[in-house]
């Protein structure tokens, strides 16, 4: 083996690899240092994969301010204020549903059934006030419908699941004018779905059984048509299995709307609406 000695170890001066010959340098045999070892490579670094965590059921539940500890308790206490006794006798039920309207705009809802009276509420869970009520005469209510949500043929946007319409005053149908004003509260039936969150928790989840509130309604309205009938209708009331069906075509409003849960008291990052 060599070694690679500089000028200034060897050599008398004046001579090859004296201080007089810059840079110079000798070979010479070495025997005394260590045999030469390369360099051990770097150490080998295992490359994980990134974590996503994407939100669960649980994270998405808490983002509802219905499902917050408490709140629903309150409001269930606090929406009893709007009951006449007069007019709608004793609360019989409250149940936590989404209103599906007639622009297919998801819209939460609390849904009183009492003595006499269908009451909607719109809630703000937020601030834990009503903000308006829609009342429906039981004895008014002529036909219950319960099935599959259809669409026109041509319809962009369409939803899946089973829903219950309730209709008064024998008509099965809006307007013109009415069906097509996306605003319009001139809508002779009210449509109603599970909440999205139905299942997700266990002590809220009997207040938003379509199934149990389908079956409180038919034996409220049946008792409200023998006790006090309307004058001039028929008694009665007509339940049906049967496609439940939304006209909508282009349905861009909905499709933001239903997308972003508008429609439902939420956390949307640093606020909530």
């Amino acid at each position: 083996m060599l070694q690679l000695r500089d000028a200034d170890e060897s050599g008398p001066a004046g001579g090859p690899g004296s201080p007089g010959s810059p840079g110079a340098a000798t070979l010479v045999p070495g025997g005394a240092g260590p045999p030469f070892e390369p360099a051990a490579p770097p150490a080998r670094q295992t490359l994980r994969p990134l974590s996503v965590r994407t939100a669960g059921r649980a994270g998405r539940l808490r983002q509802y301010f219905v499902f917050r500890p408490g709140t629903i308790e309150q409001a269930v206490s606090e929406i009893r204020v709007v009951v006449l006794p007069a007019e709608d006798g004793e609360v019989q039920s409250v149940w936590l549903l989404t209103e599906i309207d007639h622009w297919n705009n998801e819209k939460e809802r609390l849904v009183l059934i009492t003595d006499w009276s269908l009451l909607v509420c719109k809630y703000n869970f937020i601030s834990l006030q009503c903000q308006h009520v829609t009342r429906i005469a039981l004895s008014a209510v002529d036909t219950i419908s319960v099935g599959e949500f259809v669409f026109p043929p041509k319809s962009l946007n369409k939803r899946e699941g089973v829903g219950i319409r309730i209709q008064w005053d024998k008509q099965s149908r809006a307007s013109f004018i009415n069906r097509w004003n996306p605003w319009s509260t001139n809508i002779p039936y009210v449509t109603f779905t599970e909440h999205p969150m139905a299942d997700a928790d266990e002590k809220i989840s009997s207040l938003c059984r379509l199934e149990n509130f389908q079956t409180q309604l038919i034996q409220a309205v049946k008792k409200a048509h023998k006790e006090g009938p309307m004058p001039g209708s028929a008694n009665g009331v007509l339940v049906l299995e049967r496609p439940i069906l939304i006209e909508t075509y282009l349905g861009l409003m909905s499709f933001i709307n239903n997308e972003a849960k508008l429609g439902y008291s939420m956390t949307r990052g640093k606020i909530g609406f």
